[in-house]
Formats: C-alpha cells, sequence, structure tokens
C-alpha cells in the first residue's frame, strides 16, 4: 500500500511513504505516517494507536535537529549488575556497514582525512582501508578493520566491515564491540539484501543507528524514496521506537560532504561526526569489575606473534599482567599480556593500561582463539561465546594429480594443504574443514562461493597448489523430508533485457518477490527468491544474456522444502585426449566445435577441458595435431584464422565445472580437467 500525503507547510511540500500491508488500519496508518514526518517514535504501542510521544531531541549549530535512536535493553540485560554500570563520554565505538560497493570505505576516507590524520601535503592513496592486495584488485572489503580518530575531545572507534553477504561472518564478529552503527545506503539504489542483513543484526545486538544516505551527489539520486524504504525496512525487521525514530544524514564520500537534508551539504563531514557523538551512546562498563575482554578478531605480527583484538567489557588491563584466558567456566589457561596497543588514527599504538569501553590489541597469549575471553586471574569469568550463523556451501580441497603437479607450486603435499585450511579456522569462524572420504582430501565449507573462492585465491598466492571440486550447496533433513537453502537474488536490468533475464531465474526455480522500475533510467528491478542452487552458474548466464548488463546481488534467505532438479548447465566440455603443445592447425578445426579456453603454443595435457562443447554431451578431441609435412603442395600455405581464446577467471572456473570436473589451481594458472575418478560422456 502507497499514501501520498501533500503538505502545505514550511516541513515539506510533499512526502511519499510506503506502509507495510501488515499494517492495515487506517488509524494506524494515518498515526505512522504523522509520526515519520514528525519525527514521533514508533513502536508497538503505534500499532494499537496508543502511547504516543514525542523524541527527545538535540539541536546543532545550526538549528537543525537531529533525531536519535537510543541503545535498547537488549543491550543493557547483557550485563548482570546493572548497580555498578556506567557510561564512558569520551569514547564512541561504531562499526561502518553497508551493501557491496555502497561507499563504506570511501567515506571512511573521507573521515579520516578531515579528522587530520594525515598531513596537508601527504599523499594518500584511495580506499586507505582495503590494505589487502585481493581487496584492491576486487574493489571489495573482505576483512573488517580497525581505526580511530578524535573528535571534540572525544575518540571515536570504528570498524570498517565487509559489504558483501559472504563475508557476513565478520559483520556478526564487530558486532559484539560496538554501540552503535553508520548504515550507509546508495542514495540510487536504496537498501540492498545486506543492507537488510546487516541491519537486522544490529537490531538484534540493540544496536543505536544512524543512517547515512551516500552518493548523494549522482545525478540520478532519489533520496525521499531511500529514506522511505529504509524506513520500512525498519519497521519489516520489527524494531523498537527508538530505533524506528533514526538520525538520516546525506552524505558524498568522495567529495567529504555530509547534511541534515540533500540539499543543504556542509563543506565538510561535521554534520556527520556531530550525529555520532549525538546518538551512538557511549559504551555501558562495570568500570570497577573483574578485567573482562572477549576477542573478536586476531592479527598476526612476524615479530610479536598472534594479536588478539577485542573490546574491554570491564575493569582495567595493564601490559605485564597476568590473566585467565578462558572459553568456558571449566576451559581456562594462563597467559601474560606482554604488550598492549590502542587504535589511533591509522595505526597501533603501544600504552601501559587500557581501561573498561576502549577497543584494544593483545600480545602475550600466543594461541588465543577467536571468541576466547581474556579475564582477570583470579575472579574472572567469560563472556557469552560468539555464535555464527551456519555455512551454505561446500567444496572438496584435494592435492594436485595432473600431469603438471609441482612445476608451479611450493607446497603440494597433503600434509601442507591440511595445515592451512585448518589455520584458516582459526579467523575465519564463518567457514568450517572437516576430513573427505580419503587422506587427501578435506570438505571446506563456507557462506557462499565467493567466501571459499577468495580462500582459495590467497592460498594460490601463497604458493600452494591444489584442486577443488564444484561448490555444492548443504541440505538438512528434517522429519525424512530434504530442505535445501534458498537466497534473495535481486536483479538490476535494463528492460529490453528484462525477459530473458526472468526466463532464466525461472528455469533456476525463482519465485518472483516484486518488480519495480527505478525511473528514467530505463532500468527494472526484481527480486526472486531461488534456492541456492539455481545460483551456482547464474552470475556469467545472466551477464551473457543481458549483454553484460545485469547487477546481481543475493543473500541467504532460509531453508526450505527441496525444489526439484536444477539444470545449470546446458553445454558440455571438449576435453584433450592427448598431452603436448597446442597448434594452430589443431585448434583451426577444434573451435568448429565450440569455443576454446587455449591458445597456440600453451601446454595442455590428456583430460585437461580446453572448450565449452556446442552440445550437452562431453567431446574428446586432439589439440596437438601437427600438420603432416611429408604432404606438399605447390600452392601458397593457406593462413589460419583463429577465435580469441575464452579467459576464465578462477571464479569463473568454478561457476563453470560440474560433478565430473575439478579445477587445478597453482600460483600462475588456472585450469579445468575432468576428475580421472569419475567416468565422463562422450559423443
Amino acid at each position: 500500500m502507497e499514501i501520498a500525503i501533500g503538505f502545505q507547510t514550511s516541513l515539506k511540500p510533499s512526502i511519499s511513504l510506503r506502509i507495510p500491508n501488515s499494517i492495515k488500519s487506517p488509524k494506524t496508518t494515518s498515526i505512522l505516517l504523522t509520526n515519520r514526518i514528525l519525527g514521533l517514535g514508533l513502536s508497538s504501542s503505534v500499532y494499537t494507536s496508543r502511547n504516543l510521544k514525542l523524541s527527545n531531541r538535540s539541536r546543532l549549530s545550526n538549528g537543525s535537529s537531529i533525531n536519535c535512536s537510543s541503545v535498547t535493553a537488549a543491550t543493557e540485560a547483557s550485563t548482570e549488575d546493572k548497580t555498578q554500570l556506567v557510561r564512558r563520554d569520551d569514547v564512541r565505538n561504531i562499526a561502518i556497514v553497508a551493501h557491496v560497493d555502497h561507499g563504506k570505505t570511501t567515506l571512511v576516507d573521507g573521515m579520516l582525512r578531515q579528522s587530520k590524520v594525515f598531513r596537508d601535503n601527504q599523499t594518500v592513496q584511495e580506499r586507505i582501508m582495503d590494505s589487502n592486495d585481493l581487496e584492491r584488485e576486487r574493489g571489495i572489503t573482505i576483512l573488517s578493520k580497525n581505526t580511530s580518530i578524535f573528535y571534540k575531545d572525544t575518540k571515536i572507534n570504528i570498524i570498517d566491515t565487509p559489504g558483501h553477504s559472504d563475508f557476513g561472518g565478520e559483520v556478526e564478529r564487530v558486532l559484539n564491540m560496538v554501540e552503535g552503527v553508520l548504515l550507509v545506503v546508495d542514495s540510487v539504489e536504496g537498501p540492498m539484501p545486506q543492507t537488510r542483513f546487516v541491519l537486522k543484526k544490529a537490531l538484534e545486538f540493540g544496536l543505536s543507528v544512524v543512517v547515512v544516505v551516500n552518493k548523494i551527489d549522482r545525478s540520478s539520486a532519489r533520496p525521499e524514496f531511500v529514506v522511505n524504504s529504509t524506513f520500512e525496512l525498519f519497521i519489516e525487521l520489527n524494531a523498537n521506537d527508538e530505533q524506528c525514530d533514526f538520525q538520516t544524514i546525506y552524505a558524498s564520500g568522495i567529495q567529504g560532504k555530509a547534511g541534515l537534508s540533500p540539499e543543504n551539504l556542509a563543506d565538510n563531514l561535521g554534520p556527520l561526526f556531530e550525529a555520532i557523538i549525538r546518538c551512538i551512546p557511549g559504551p555501558h562498563i562495570n568500570k570497577d569489575g573483574a578485567l573482562q575482554m572477549l576477542v573478536t578478531n586476531i592479527e598476526y605480527d612476524e615479530h610479536k606473534g598472534r594479536i588478539g583484538i577485542g573490546r574491554l567489557h570491564a575493569g582495567k588491563l595493564q601490559r605485564g599482567m597476568d590473566v585467565k584466558v578462558c572459553t568456558s567456566e571449566d576451559q581456562c589457561k594462563f597467559a601474560r599480556v606482554s604488550e598492549l596497543f590502542v587504535y589511533e588514527n591509522f595505526s597501533r599504538v603501544p600504552v601501559e593500561t587500557v581501561e573498561a569501553g576502549d577497543i584494544c590489541a593483545v600480545c602475550g597469549v600466543g594461541d588465543v582463539q577467536i571468541g576466547e575471553t581474556i579475564a582477570d586471574k583470579a575472579v574472572g569469568t567469560p563472556l557469552p561465546a560468539i555464535k555464527m550463523e551456519e555455512p551454505t556451501v561446500k567444496m572438496a580441497f584435494s592435492i594436485n594429480t595432473s600431469p603438471f603437479v609441482g612445476r608451479e607450486g611450493k607446497y603440494v603435499t597433503s600434509r601442507n594443504l591440511r595445515d592451512r585450511l585448518y589455520r584458516e579456522l582459526e579467523r575465519n569462524l564463518a567457514m568450517k574443514v572437516e576430513d573427505g572420504e580419503t587422506a587427501d582430501t578435506f570438505i571446506v565449507s563456507g557462506r557462499g562461493t565467493l567466501h571459499i573462492t577468495i580462500l582459495i585465491e590467497n592460498m594460490r598466492r601463497e604458493g600452494y597448489e591444489f584442486m577443488v571440486g564444484p561448490p555444492k550447496v548443504i541440505n538438512k533433513k528434517v522429519n525424512d523430508k530434504v530442505y535445501e537453502p534458498f537466497e534473495i537474488a535481486t536483479v538490476e536490468v535494463p528492460e529490453e533485457y528484462m525477459g530473458a533475464v526472468v526466463e532464466l531465474l525461472g528455469k533456476r526455480r525463482g519465485h518472483m518477490i516484486d518488480m519495480q522500475g527505478l525511473g528514467s533510467e530505463g532500468t527494472s528491478f526484481v527480486k526472486y527468491k531461488i534456492p541456492t542452487r539455481g545460483l551456482l552458474g547464474l552470475r556469467n548466464a545472466m551477464l551473457t544474456a543481458s549483454r553484460g548488463t545485469a547487477i546481481l546481488n543475493t543473500i541467504f534467505d532460509s531453508y526450505g522444502p527441496w525444489a526439484g532438479d536444477i539444470n545449470t548447465r546446458e553445454h558440455g566440455s571438449l576435453v584433450a585426449f592427448e598431452g603436448g603443445t597446442t597448434t594452430s592447425y589443431a585448434l583451426c578445426s577444434s573451435q568448429e566445435r565450440g569455443q576454446l579456453f587455449v591458445r597456440p603454443g600453451m601446454e595442455v595435457y590428456k583430460g585437461q577441458i580446453v572448450g565449452i562443447y556446442q552440445r550437452p554431451s562431453d567431446l574428446s578431441l586432439n589439440v596437438c595435431k601437427r600438420k603432416a609435412a611429408t604432404n606438399v603442395r605447390s600452392n601458397k600455405e593457406v593462413s589460419v584464422v583463429l577465435d580469441t581464446a575464452l579467459d576464465y577467471s578462477l571464479d569463473d572456473c568454478i561457476e563453470y565445472i560440474q560433478e565430473d570436473e575439478l579445477v587445478e589451481v597453482t600460483p600462475t594458472s588456472v585450469r579445468m580437467c575432468k576428475n580421472p575418478k569419475i567416468t565422463f560422456k562422450k559423443k
């Protein structure tokens, strides 16, 4: 149900607000509209038309009002003795969360620059927080990172989090360290699948939320629609009245500007800093209690060893202090803090003492794990462990068995592979590793194919050489019935390709939930609920169907009944039946059978996949055949014209392979081959 109301007041000429269908009462609808327009709180009592109250408002220097959501009882109830808790006003702990590519890291860049972290003449690269090479290459944040700035004598600890749903485990962890979040939303796209996920987690933790409508300088920006959609999302996620009364800041992270209205931006990010100080409360701490610190992240330093990162919940932590490290009441060990750091600006600074409420890094606890509690040696008790959502996709890792084994990699044995995979579990809580059917096979489970692919890419850059099988979904059995994971897929595509995209999603058992236009740009937005199986290999197929214009985003929704068989690939593979060096003569005749992955002069081996066959079955051919030298002709040699070979990345190869195929991963090459243990169909 959509309602548009016009006002002849100084508030706004017109405000369009969409109300969920679940709110059906006309009286309730009018109250809801009035509350959002006038800044009134929303609660369960709103839905029964009772207990209306005006939100507390604080004022900026220019007279503009700020509505602040406050920390709910969910946060306060997590501590045992409320009488000893106090607010620490000189510290703010915030996490910046958003959907991928909505501008989180760029916004952090602007905040760091304007807080004078760097010299005026210092050359600083873009996306400072993306320190990982893989993050810079892909343009996404993979690992959460800490930094801090000072604003008006207040220290603001900032945690930059990943935006892709496959790295949701990173977001879940860091929310344990903060009292509030900056929810960054694109001024055109509005709330996206990952926006819903991170907001749901923030509300479950009872955190304060400041909504930042970013990229407001875009010509197609529609801030009114975005704010209304975000407000509707708060209601859908059962936010209470204080949380629904969120403060909205309009910003352009790349320009370093922010304001309380889209038409009136300040020359700096001052309004954003003011909103953080006023709307995000200081940490609720037990200042004089026994030491408690939950280890939320792990870093490694060649000289200092393992470094545990977390927020101090109670007491004081001192350098050289003897502590107790607990997983539970019965599982504790003792250690000594050798070095202690806090985050100032863009680096770790050594300190002697850290007080409760601040985020710090601890050295000296050599084998500390994420989720453990560093507590007082005598009377300390552990904090609740971090709970993570279960993985939905698994892949089989095994040693390289191709004829080219050992040529390019440094670590090739099963022992090397096993040690590296289990070492990944120490900091990647959302991932699981299990032993496979054979001694040289391991089953790696993660939150999505990208989650596991990033691990594969990191391993190959470290010198590992191995093989991986096709991704498979993790099913559950409930009352002898098979349940599989379903995801919400949102696609933004030009209208001319809408038919092809809808047909493609329908073939993969997708059910349309919503469809709407995005205005003058001629693009449409569709939302589907689709089995995770149907998403395997979907991205490349969709880009082909839409000529590279479709934008696909997905996020896990829930488990549901088995949706039936899904055919994710309509073409077979071209397989080399002889090893050697490819020739132009052989490739010229082979390219008539389909599209090739190889070029002249490349080494191939028997069983390697060298192309895509036009038909569903597989075809074996010889791409190393040479022209006979005995058959001499007097006429001129015919020139050979070859099509451009397909250049598949690691992600493309993972999406392409099927049950009887493997991807060979080495530091310099990515090849696909047939699994020698499984017979494949020939023509």
